[in-house]
């Protein structure tokens, strides 16, 4: 079950009671649009592509997502109603909806590309103004045509009022780092929107294709990756003042930057930034999904406090559902950061009042 359900006859009791706890905003939660699975329906390269994930991940798990996961998912998905309960059985005040990265669809040739990015937005815009208290939203780009990318993000945040849009750790072959992707992350910045950055699957293949490790290593491995190219690849001194947003706590790279940072110095051909490796994750922000309290405090230590910002995974399995009860047990945490981490930090990134 997604909603964490402990208390006696099944009584949610991880969230406390609203007005004793910070507000509290969950800025990692995804919506499924329907109309775009109705319209790639049966196309042979969304089969494709379906056939891959299966590949990649090994039929164990491909069964356990059929029988299980996707079955407890889906509802929560597309279902508004199971949404508002879940949330304020979470002690959650506001969701932060994007896209499940499924629906990414960086397949799709440029005019059905225009046609599911249009869906998607509009949708997540009309759920956001359905529930003006409740929800904010990121919208979608067809990453894949770099020459679409940056007037589909202008139409987002300025035409559909979206805070930012979801793009994956790469598209259709192309790093984040591209010279051709330059205009949206200049467009990006210029509009300050949310660049939430979260994977699809894992490029590793048959090596992670048991054990469910093509979620578990391969996605938080994608986000360093992708983190990494764009700080070596000088996206961030092109484009100051850019707000990535960062899935599953940015991955290895906030635990192991030591070594980013030692090779800046040693290593002319990765000597292409303009400051430390450092400086620049101070500058991006990460989620909390990363589910023990240790690696939240190394995070915080890492990035700072003012960085992080509760995320659930909602409504999949591989998320956390008692945010409040993991952000309780971080290590030496204040009630300052408490009040940061659940909400504070979202309100100022998210511009929530």
């Amino acid at each position: 079950m997604w909603v964490h359900l402990c208390g006696e006859g099944g009584a949610p009791c991880c969230a406390p009671a609203p007005g004793t706890r910070p507000f509290t905003v969950d800025v990692h939660c995804h919506v499924v649009t329907p109309a775009v699975e109705a319209l790639v329906a049966g196309h042979p390269a969304k089969l494709a592509e379906v056939a891959a994930m299966q590949q990649g991940m090994g039929p164990a798990s491909a069964a356990h997502n059929q029988a299980v996961m996707l079955p407890q998912a889906l509802p929560r998905l597309m279902d508004m109603g199971q949404r508002l309960a879940d949330m304020d059985a979470m002690g959650v005040d506001v969701q932060v909806l994007s896209p499940s990265p499924h629906q990414y669809h960086y397949w799709a040739e440029p005019a059905l590309a225009e046609e599911i990015v249009a869906l998607q937005n509009a949708h997540i815009a009309a759920l956001c103004a359905a529930h003006p208290e409740r929800l904010r939203g990121l919208g979608t780009v067809a990453l894949q045509h770099p020459s679409c990318a940056a007037a589909q993000l202008a139409h987002a945040v300025q035409g559909l009022g979206l805070q930012g849009v979801e793009i994956s750790t790469s598209a259709a072959g192309r790093e984040l780092d591209d010279p051709a992707l330059d205009p949206f992350w200049a467009m990006a910045a210029a509009l300050q929107a949310v660049v939430f950055l979260h994977p699809f699957g894992t490029q590793l293949g048959a090596r992670l294709a048991t054990h469910y490790l093509s979620n578990t290593i391969g996605q938080p491995l994608e986000t360093t990756v992708a983190l990494s190219r764009l700080i070596f690849g000088g996206v961030l001194d092109r484009h100051p003042g850019l707000r990535i947003l960062a899935a599953h706590g940015g991955g290895y790279l906030p635990t192991c930057l030591g070594r980013s940072t030692h090779a800046r110095a040693v290593r002319p051909e990765a000597a292409t930034m303009a400051r430390a490796p450092r400086d620049y994750l101070r500058e991006m922000f990460f989620d909390t999904v990363v589910h023990e309290p240790m690696a939240l405090r190394h995070l915080i230590e890492v990035v700072g406090a003012s960085q992080v910002l509760m995320g659930t995974d909602y409504p999949f399995d591989m998320g956390h559902d008692a945010p409040h009860a993991l952000m309780a047990a971080i290590p030496d945490v204040t009630d300052a950061e408490q009040a940061a981490l659940l909400g504070g930090n979202a309100r100022r990134l998210f511009g929530i009042g």
